[in-house]
């Protein structure tokens, strides 16, 4: 996704470095193994569980924040506004994980080796830019993930809603339907997500001092030299991602909190 996004334009006449999301498969695998298709997920990883621990309790503060009572039923622009607080919240954990994830990246894809590792990019961008280095396209994650994840839960509980059988508690939903409903969520999220996401990939990680103006000056280059439709690149890889990653994250929230209940009912 972060290759495709970031690939440079090619010259007049000359094809691009990928065609497409299986080409950039294909050439990564040839050039790197099997280890160049997880290039840079360390620093995602060791977030990951903080993340939705954070993503998950935005969301549901969120709600409370809007109910006078837990027994409230809320609206979906309810829902999405429980959502979007949610996206607030995980930007602190996704910005530097995103940007060390990209740039680690983008050199395997270059062949340069400015980074021996994650710890080893993030001790130097805070050497050459301080925290600024680290947290640099906080403002496009935020842009990214405070729609998105307004989408992604309210999707998830709209799906719930519908594939509840009348008569019954969406408590007692089967574990096929959260996972479809999980997965659509996840679809819905990155369709919003995606054209942020791009401009936030281009930015983090490109040379300081390029884009002097943020986000405008990447999303003018960029419509200027590739068109609207270059918002979108990456979509294919996001899609094949998205629908079994998000059914498990939901399924395993729904184990959890039922787990939770059960050895403290009372809590």
């Amino acid at each position: 996704q972060v290759r495709l996004q970031t690939q440079p334009s090619s010259s007049p006449g000359q094809p691009p470095m990928y065609s497409g999301t299986f080409d950039c498969f294909r050439k990564t695998l040839i050039r790197e193994g099997i280890t160049g298709l997880y290039r840079g997920m360390a620093a995602p990883i060791i977030g990951v569980t903080p993340m939705f621990a954070v993503c998950f309790f935005g969301y549901g503060l969120g709600k409370r924040l809007q109910q006078k009572s837990p027994e409230d039923v809320l609206s979906y622009p309810q829902l999405f506004a429980a959502g979007m607080l949610s996206g607030v919240f995980t930007t602190g954990i996704m910005t530097p994980g995103e940007r060390i994830k990209c740039l680690l990246q983008i050199q395997a894809s270059s062949g340069e080796t400015k980074y021996a590792g994650p710890l080893d990019c993030a001790k130097k961008l805070f050497k050459e830019s301080g925290i600024r280095g680290i947290y640099k396209g906080t403002v496009l994650t935020l842009m990214r993930d405070v729609p998105a994840s307004g989408m992604y839960f309210m999707t998830y509980e709209w799906l719930k809603n519908i594939f509840t059988p009348e008569g019954k508690s969406v408590n007692e939903l089967s574990v096929p339907r959260i996972l479809v409903a999980g997965g659509f969520a996840g679809i819905f999220n990155w369709a919003v997500a995606i054209p942020p996401d791009v401009l936030k990939s281009r930015f983090q990680t490109a040379p300081p001092g390029k884009y002097p103006n943020g986000f405008k000056d990447v999303l003018r280059e960029l419509i200027r030299n590739e068109g609207v439709t270059s918002l979108y690149t990456g979509f294919t890889a996001v899609m094949i991602r998205a629908f079994p990653a998000n059914a498990a994250c939901f399924l395993g929230f729904e184990v959890a909190m039922k787990f939770l209940n059960w050895i403290t009912p009372n809590l």
